[in-house]
Parts: structure tokens; sequence; C-alpha cells
């Protein structure tokens, strides 16, 4: 079983920037990983993923040009490099790894961490 745990989230300014770390130990075949985010009164929706492999990434629109997904190898760490936070942003942060496709629709993924809140405040 994939063992995904966030690191803990915070509490920012508008304006401001946070990094989400979950170790993603890499298990047999489930090489799309990615960050989906749930605000209180909404479905889940995916903000990052990114292939294993290849390294392609693929990100919401909503925070293109502000957040950068990325894997550290070498410590099977998969980090959220958040920018320009909004109070928009202000969510519970999951990890989450499965098969490819990699795709920003939660509903294929299968293995999730415990989820980590972000709060952005004005």
């Amino acid at each position: 079983q994939v063992q995904m745990r966030e690191s803990a989230g915070g509490s920012v300014q508008v304006g401001g920037s946070l990094t989400l770390s979950c170790p993603a130990p890499i298990y047999p075949n489930r090489y799309c990983m990615g960050w989906f985010r749930q605000a209180p009164g909404k479905e889940r929706e995916g903000v990052a993923t990114i292939h294993h492999i290849d390294g392609s990434t693929y990100y919401a629109d909503s925070v293109k040009g502000r957040f950068t997904i990325s894997q550290d190898n070498a410590k099977n760490t998969l980090n959220l490099q958040m920018n320009s936070l909004q109070p928009e942003d202000t969510a519970m942060y999951y990890c989450a790894a499965d098969r490819p496709p990699c795709t920003l629709v939660a509903a294929r993924y299968n293995y999730w961490g415990q989820g980590t809140q972000v709060t952005v405040s004005s």
C-alpha cells in the first residue's frame, strides 16, 4: 500500500508563499503523483500532477504561474511550491498517487495522504 503523508501546512497572508511536501515512496506503476485540494462545501479539485518517470507536469488554470510541483527522487518526496497565495487558495491539501495517465481528476487516484490545511488571510 502506498503510504503518503503531507507535511504541515499553515497560515499565510495574501501574497505569501508556502511549500508543501509529501514523502511519496514509488510503488510499481504508481507513476502519477499529484496535489489536490478541497475547500469547505466544495468538491476535491486537482491542483497539479507530475509523472515520476518523464517529469511531465500539468496544472489547473487557477494556479498556473503561481504553483510549482516537483519531485525529489533521492528522497522520494513530492513538493508543491505555492507563491502569490490568495484567499481562494484556502483549502485542505492532499497528495495522491496512482497509475498513468496523469490527470487532475481526483476520482482517478486511489492512494491519498491525510491532508494538510492551508489558510490564506487578507
